[in-house]
């Protein structure tokens, strides 16, 4: 299911070519909740054995514009992971002690250890979308920034990191809907504010910045997924499908691992 979403390599991508009203032929209901469950107990099962066996860390990238469902998708896949080894890293706008170094600096530091899943809710990413559109660095900078990102992430890659970076794919449409929607709910109504419809101004301006990100960053070893985010239900089932997809060849190796360090434990 997920590879019909997947850019494998750099290339020139149009958003025009995703549906973000796509549900893949599927309706949501009682077999769609049985999947997605399955997906999160083997999610679970498979953080378990990472966090034992210690050999890859995880890192997770959720990108997308305000209100496509980076909280929510958190709330959901992760609601059954073992908080011991999982975190999220969110980054807002730079300290002052942040700006003394370069833009990666603080982002290599939050950066997955060895055992451990981190998600990043928005990422190193805003460095080519935020500071592109509202003109906080010159065009001559960011332009530097996608090979720069690639060479980090490649060395994360090497050094035994598995990359998942999901790019959550909001209609025009669905976002008017979402933030009327938290305006008229008092339980939701702290989540939107004027600089909210401030930013849905520069729409366009956003999604030129998207597509440049999605054709220059994705790579094999850390390839973006773009995920259909209109229907929360198909958003949930693509993100935890895509994780456990991805994790599950390592899993003899990490069970391997498990019981090389029990046996030798024994012996001590």
């Amino acid at each position: 299911m997920k590879k019909r979403y997947v850019i494998e390599k750099s290339g020139r991508v149009d958003l025009d070519d995703f549906d973000p009203k796509g549900t893949g032929g599927l309706q949501e209901g009682p077999e769609i909740d049985a999947k997605v469950r399955d997906d999160l107990g083997d999610l679970s099962d498979l953080q378990n054995l990472l966090y034992a066996a210690r050999c890859h860390a995880v890192l997770i990238v959720l990108q997308g514009i305000d209100t496509a469902g980076k909280d929510g998708t958190i709330k959901h896949v992760f609601s059954g992971v073992n908080p011991q080894g999982c975190r999220v890293a969110s980054f807002k706008q730079p300290t002052q002690l942040e700006l003394a170094h370069d833009y990666l600096w603080r982002v290599h530091a939050v950066c997955p250890a060895k055992g451990e899943i981190v998600v990043f809710n928005r990422s190193h990413y805003e460095s080519v979308l935020v500071e592109r559109v509202h003109d906080l660095v010159p065009e001559k900078v960011w332009k530097k920034r996608y090979d720069e990102i690639v060479t980090f992430e490649r060395l994360l890659h090497r050094s035994g990191t598995i990359i998942l970076k999901f790019f959550l794919n909001l209609s025009k449409g669905e976002q008017k809907r979402r933030l009327l929607d938290r305006e008229r709910d008092p339980k939701k109504r702290w989540k939107v504010n004027r600089s909210d419809w401030e930013e849905r101004k520069l729409w366009n301006a956003y999604r030129a910045a998207y597509e440049e990100m999605l054709s220059k960053t994705s790579t094999s070893f850390a390839p973006w997924i773009v995920v259909p985010s209109d229907a929360k239900w198909y958003r949930n089932l693509v993100v935890a499908g895509a994780i456990t997809d991805r994790l599950e060849p390592f899993k003899d190796e990490w069970e391997e691992e498990v019981e090389r360090r029990g046996a030798a434990a024994m012996k001590r």
